[in-house]
């Protein structure tokens, strides 16, 4: 019996797969294609993840600085100055309380300095009432210490000079008087008569009241200036794990009949309060930076669809040699993801460069976050994820025969 052969049957091939390499590939060439488009867009990505990654590296590379200063300075540092009487009337400190708050057991050091009525002046024939808002003060000679205080130029005072009349005047008020220096030369017209400016101060972070101020020994206050001897301030360094408890007994110690007319409080605290509210601005801040990385993600939408509608040829063409729709939309998606991630790795490195060059200007440490760094390339993955989606499926849908034909 004879038999005849079959008809061979129809073999339908799978449609090739694209590995990650292929897919890179592709999406690169897509890019490289149109470089200037690219750049542009990808410059906007860059300018926003910039933007946000500068606030973040400048605000802790700010804080890290403020760190270290009260880090240096100390954070145990209390400040008493009289208050207000139940009457609104100005009160003022008993003469023992220097010696009360130094017989707490945790408390390290005290000193004080006391306002005087003296004005200061550059010299005898500056009108009365221009004096610059310079106050003059008597001063204890541990008040450089314990305060944290520095001479940037000259010295401080002494057991010689500070009965004597010479006078260290602060940053600011060195500047307000015109004095350049220090010296023997150096005179300036203060309670009426002459003092000799031995030393300038360098700016007092945690006591900024002695940088407008000029310091007169206590004696020498007593004896030229009528001080009454009161103090007005009085700076208590404490044990670190006590400070807390020595804040609440200090006023009760300084004037035990009336506590509630003693003012305390803790410079290092102002400080950090300070920097608390740079929180406002850099809130501000990365708000313009997401508008300007909102503008980056909507130039790649725009490159991606500009693309979708130049390139339909190429779409009809890799769709009749047989790329399925989920090939197409993936090379696509493959374009925007990878110019959205040339302009985020662009924007870190700008933002680091913008944060390491401030930082630098500033004489603090420069400081990026590795989590911000991270969470730039992230976010401009997912806003090139966004930005690209529509496009790739836009270009998935078209048929071989009407991108060709549209071509």
């Amino acid at each position: 019996m004879l038999t005849t052969p079959e008809a061979p049957r129809a073999v339908r091939l799978a449609p090739a797969r694209l590995s990650p390499g292929d897919v890179v590939r592709v999406g690169g060439a897509g890019l490289r294609a149109r470089p200037l488009r690219v750049f542009l867009s990808a410059l906007g990505i860059a300018i926003g993840i910039a933007a946000m990654l500068g606030v973040v590296g400048i605000s802790a590379s700010s804080q890290e600085d403020l760190n270290r200063q009260l880090s240096a300075l100390g954070t145990n540092l209390l400040k008493v100055s009289p208050g207000q009487t139940l009457f609104g009337e100005g009160s003022h400190l008993p003469a023992e309380a220097e010696g009360m708050i130094g017989q707490i057991a945790p408390v390290t050091s005290v000193t004080a300095i006391g306002n005087t009525s003296a004005k200061v002046y550059r010299n005898d024939h500056i009108p009365e009432g221009q004096t610059g808002s310079i106050s003059v003060q008597a001063v204890r000679l541990d008040l450089l210490k314990d305060v944290g205080a520095t001479v940037a130029g000259g010295a401080w005072l002494n057991e010689a000079t500070h009965r004597y009349p010479a006078v260290v005047l602060g940053s600011r008020a060195a500047d307000r008087l015109g004095v350049a220096g220090a010296g023997p030369d150096q005179r300036v017209w203060l309670g009426g008569q002459w003092f000799t400016v031995v030393g300038v101060l360098a700016p007092v972070p945690l006591a900024p009241e002695l940088d407008t101020s000029a310091l007169v020994g206590w004696p020498v206050a007593e004896e030229r200036l009528g001080f009454d001897g009161y103090a007005t301030t009085i700076y208590t360094r404490a044990a670190e794990r006590q400070v807390v408890a020595v804040r609440d007994v200090l006023a009760a110690t300084a004037n035990p009949e009336n506590p509630n007319e003693v003012e305390v409080s803790r410079p290092s605290d102002a400080l950090a309060a300070k920097q608390a509210t740079d929180a406002t601005l850099n809130a501000l801040l990365l708000g313009l930076g997401g508008v300007a990385l909102l503008v980056g993600g909507v130039g790649v939408a725009n490159t991606m669809v500009i693309s979708v509608l130049e390139r339909r040829a190429e779409i009809g063409l890799r769709r009749s040699l047989g790329a399925t729709r989920g090939q197409i939309r993936l090379q696509f998606l493959a374009e925007s993801l990878l110019l959205s991630a040339i302009g985020g790795v662009g924007g870190v490195a700008l933002g680091i460069g913008v944060t390491a060059a401030y930082a630098t200007s500033q004489g603090w440490p420069s400081i990026v976050p590795v989590w911000a760094m991270a969470g730039g390339v992230v976010a401009t993955l997912v806003i090139g994820g966004v930005a690209g989606f529509y496009p790739a499926v836009r270009a998935a849908r078209m048929s071989p025969t009407e991108a060709l034909a549209t071509s």
